[in-house]
């Protein structure tokens, strides 16, 4: 941890946290203690305020458990590697999916859609889109303008982009932070660009045109 200089209170102050759930951080073990100066006082710094943002972006943007966010700030504290860190945040962000439920019709097709690509059978993206195509063929719709294939673009583009971003950190500390907030905060962001998107298409394609002066 960084130089600590600060009472509890003051990081409160700072996080805008207030002080009793800062010590709920530090019960559930999400947040490390302070510098001990006595037996009822510790001192806190920059690094604290910085795992108490973490913390609020886990749990109030991308909406993790305590259990879950405490998994994956394990897996960032840890020296395991980065694949390995990937997985857990992927599976910790992604709702558990029994393989039994999915018919083979929906593996087979997204299996086709990620041909290519080194993908583990258990992989929790590839069965919540297995999931989403049994439900999508099983409200009577059909695909009829590649919209599963397009999105699988779309998905590999955007996998590239997390990579990259990766990769723009020299730390493992630092590589494992964003492994964790790029796969937590992604689909937030994407989902938003999504529908700023969708707005923009459909105002090119479907807005009335001005009528025309008399």
């Amino acid at each position: 941890m960084a130089t600590a200089e600060w009472k509890m209170a003051e990081l409160g102050a700072r996080s805008g946290v207030p002080v009793a759930t800062i010590k709920f951080y530090q019960r559930e073990n999400l947040l490390p203690p302070g510098e001990r100066t006595s037996p009822n006082q510790a001192l806190y710094g920059e690094a604290h305020l910085g795992r108490i943002r973490l913390i609020r972006a886990l749990i109030e943007v991308g909406g993790l458990s305590i259990v879950a966010a405490r998994q994956v700030l394990e897996a960032i504290d840890s020296e395991r590697p980065l694949q390995e860190t990937f997985e857990i945040a992927q599976h910790s962000v992604s709702e558990a999916i029994d393989p039994e439920t999915l018919t083979t019709d929906a593996l087979t097709h997204v299996d086709a859609l990620m041909s290519g690509w080194h993908v583990s059978a258990d992989n929790p993206g590839r069965l919540a889109a297995a999931r989403v195509y049994d439900t999508f063929t099983g409200v009577g719709q059909v695909d009829a303008a590649g919209w599963f294939r397009r999105y699988a673009a779309a998905a590999l583009l955007a996998a590239e982009a997390d990579i990259d971003e990766l990769d723009a950190r020299a730390e493992r500390a630092a590589k494992a932070e964003i492994v964790v907030v790029g796969t937590v905060l992604g689909d937030t962001l994407f989902s938003g660009l999504r529908r700023a998107a969708q707005e923009h298409v459909s105002a090119l394609r479907y807005a009335t045109p001005p009528a025309a002066e008399v």
